[in-house]
């Protein structure tokens, strides 16, 4: 995932009422930094097609405006709630239909992987998540919302997990 020149992830943790999103951005070897950190919001009394739409509209402009290189998704898991896993699963497919139509590399992770490659445990929970994302970012606060925060570290994870980052780090230890 490093580069020579500059190149953006975009993070999304799915959410039908909150979409957290954060672009960061890669160059050199080891430089990581936040360009955007937010949540998508949209209101419950409003029509399921009306709130994928605004979705879609505000992640079509996200991708627009960051060209991200690769976008990257938390992986939906079986949720004892059915109607909070359709609506992730919905705005998911909203996230990766309007990156593959741009040609846009899509990965996903599950919760587990992305609380691993953080905080080297899976089982981390949201405040450890949130405390290693100001660290490894080196910002002056925690990140909020706890939705923002989670894009930030499935960015910060597909990082992390690129083929790119185990040849860099191997290289620094001398292996070959």
């Amino acid at each position: 995932m490093f580069a020579q020149r500059p190149c953006n992830v975009l993070g999304i943790d799915p959410g039908l009422t909150r979409c957290g999103y954060a672009v960061l951005q890669v160059e050199g070897n080891t430089e990581v930094s936040m360009r955007a950190l937010g949540v998508l919001r949209t209101k419950p009394e409003q029509e399921l097609s009306h709130r994928l739409a605004e979705i879609a509209s505000e992640i079509d402009s996200l991708l627009d405006e960051y060209q991200p290189s690769v976008v990257a998704v938390e992986r939906i898991f079986f949720q004892s709630n059915v109607r909070t896993a359709m609506s992730v699963g919905q705005v998911s497919g909203l996230v990766l239909s309007a990156a593959a139509r741009r040609g846009v590399e899509v990965v996903q992770y599950s919760p587990n992987q992305v609380k691993l490659a953080i905080t080297g445990w899976g089982g981390a929970d949201k405040a450890q998540v949130q405390k290693m994302v100001k660290q490894r970012l080196k910002l002056n606060s925690l990140p909020k919302p706890a939705d923002a925060a989670d894009a930030a570290a499935i960015a910060l994870c597909h990082i992390a997990s690129s083929p790119m980052a185990t040849k860099v780090a191997e290289l620094a230890r001398g292996k070959k």
